[in-house]
């Protein structure tokens, strides 16, 4: 008897896990608009002047779908997290227009793909690529 409620327990927690997986997982720390303060040598305040920021707050199946507003355009793309702190990004859509800084969206364009590795770290979201460059945002809900 104790076997078989043993195995009719573990039976139940195996579909609970399978059901909690679900295809609209929101993860708090991620899923929300980032302001990015540091990149590429610009300054935090010719970032914040932009708005150049990433706004991830679409809902999240294995990807989600998010933009990033970088002066006067803004940038549409894919990015799926994966464990161990990998990140992949694609889909990148830039429907241009001529902006008076074009040297930050066009720096954001050149090294935005190749970003592959994320880290939270508080209210502080951080990309990084193989060659050590970085792109650092802060949670625009933190005060």
């Amino acid at each position: 008897m104790k076997n078989c409620i043993l195995a009719i327990l573990s039976f139940l927690f195996l579909i609970s896990g399978v059901n909690c997986s679900s295809a609209n997982f929101k993860n708090q720390h991620i899923q929300r608009e980032w302001m990015l303060v540091s990149f590429a040598g610009f300054t935090k305040d010719q970032l914040i002047a932009n708005k150049a920021g990433i706004d991830l707050t679409g809902e999240k199946t294995d990807i989600i779908n998010g933009n990033a507003l970088m002066g006067c355009n803004r940038i549409f793309f894919a990015m799926e997290f994966r464990n161990r702190g990998k990140l992949n990004i694609s889909d990148i859509k830039n429907p241009k227009t001529v902006c008076k800084n074009m040297d930050l969206e066009n720096k954001f364009l050149e090294s935005f793909p190749a970003m592959n590795s994320y880290k939270v770290e508080g209210h502080y979201l951080t990309l990084s690529d193989d060659k050590g460059n970085e792109m650092k945002f802060i949670a625009a809900d933190w005060d």
